[in-house]
């Protein structure tokens, strides 16, 4: 399409840089705009004044996808498009070799780069609401599993100096027995004065089968090690106060996981005036090695990409298809590193899953294998495959069916 108006937003966090181009790349207006709702406001009423009360002869260029400046204009029928950061720092060479930056050149390249470039420009709309719930939720999971594994890597370090015999019971110490175990018995000296009935409780409490009562004292109750005076209750005083914040974490990331299955529950509900994409939930879970984080990242991360069934989009974000340098006699196909890191992670945890449960994965990973490829390789491989596949389901609208796969050509 062309526009009458072309619009750079330089995004920034308390001021947005905007200009304004008419069709022959002239600037017509440049300001600054606060990060605040007024200002915003005063922002669409302007460019709906510039375009005579037709949003839809404006394109608007801006770096981030998502977020309050995007989704007000998008509201408002403007037509968003977002671009790449690296693809903009190559346009920005068009303007200067010097390496030279400001927020007023970048939104002058980000317009301009529009109205010659827009194949290199996508255009942004507005998620589902369930959508932008999945997503905040599978980030926010993501987050705490980050951070419950920094508190029971502190919790350990803290054990090991002080109380290795807890190791033994548990090596990561990710499991809520052994807090509740280390307030039972916060210290090897404390450990002498536990009694079998109290631990029994514990273990029965907790539904722990694999070790016994008496195991459990035998290991506790060994000799200890010796510490310099003032460690014992230093460190003890440190593990202390890293429990509750162990808990805390698992309880939330725990929380999170049940909203997660809640949400997943509601797009795969078959509701009256539901998105198509919505109830490509069920025909997504059905594939193997497609659980709940699995399929809750595709969808945040790659919503419009499954809604539009594009293949080639979802595995070049998806960091699966591989990036081919050619120059003279020279070519060499490499492992593709500009993409999501969280769709790459979801989609390395299928392949690596699928493999495990699948015997047309694992053929096809064996495959691979035998022909020297790495294991990433093998996994990126066997992860095409299963796209190419997901993509025919929901095309079909059809359910995994694994007596329905043919046979391929290798990857």
């Amino acid at each position: 399409m062309s526009y009458a108006w072309y619009v750079g937003i330089d995004w920034g966090t308390a001021l947005h840089q905007v200009t304004v181009l008419d069709p022959e790349r002239r600037v017509v207006n440049e300001q600054k705009v606060a990060h605040r709702g007024e200002a915003l406001a005063e922002l669409v009423t302007a460019l709906a004044t510039q375009c005579a009360g037709d949003p839809s002869r404006v394109a608007v260029a801006i770096e981030v996808p998502r977020g309050t400046v995007v989704e007000t204009l998008v509201e408002h029928g403007f037509h968003v498009f977002a671009i790449n950061p690296k693809q903009l720092d190559r346009f920005r060479d068009r303007f200067t070799v010097a390496g030279a930056k400001d927020d007023r050149r970048d939104a002058f390249v980000l317009a301009t780069s529009l109205a010659t470039d827009p194949a290199a420009f996508r255009r942004v709309h507005l998620d589902d609401p369930l959508v932008i719930r999945l997503r905040e939720l599978s980030r926010l999971e993501e987050e705490l599993q980050h951070e419950f594994t920094r508190l029971t890597n502190r919790l350990r370090d803290q054990l090991h100096r002080i109380y290795p015999q807890v190791l033994a019971l548990s090596p990561a110490v990710d499991e809520p027995w052994i807090w509740a175990l280390l307030d039972l018995a916060p210290t090897p000296a404390a450990a002498a004065q536990v009694t079998r009935p109290a631990v029994s409780d514990l273990l029965r409490r907790h539904r722990i089968r694999r070790v016994t009562a008496e195991g459990v004292l035998a290991t506790l109750q060994t000799p200890p090690l010796w510490v310099a005076p003032g460690t014992l209750e230093a460190v003890s005083e440190h593990i202390e106060s890293l429990l509750p914040r162990v808990r805390l974490v698992h309880d939330q990331r725990a929380r999170t996981l049940r909203r997660l299955e809640q949400v997943l529950e509601s797009m795969a509900a078959d509701q009256p005036g539901q998105p198509g994409e919505q109830r490509d939930v069920t025909i997504l879970r059905s594939l193997p090695g497609v659980g709940r984080q699995v399929a809750a990242t595709l969808l945040a991360e790659a919503a419009p990409l499954l809604a539009q069934r594009d293949y080639h989009a979802l595995r070049t974000q998806g960091g699966i298809a591989p990036v081919t340098r050619q120059s003279g006699k020279r070519a060499y196909v490499d492992m593709r590193y500009g993409c999501n890191q969280r769709l790459r992670l979801a989609l390395y945890h299928w392949g690596r899953v699928s493999v495990q449960v699948d015997d047309h994965s694992r053929q096809h990973y064996d495959r691979l294998r035998q022909r020297g490829h790495s294991h990433g390789r093998a996994l990126r491989g066997v992860v095409d495959r299963l796209l190419a596949v997901l993509m025919a389901m929901l095309t079909h609208q059809t359910p995994y069916d694994p007596t329905r796969r043919h046979a391929a050509s290798p990857a």
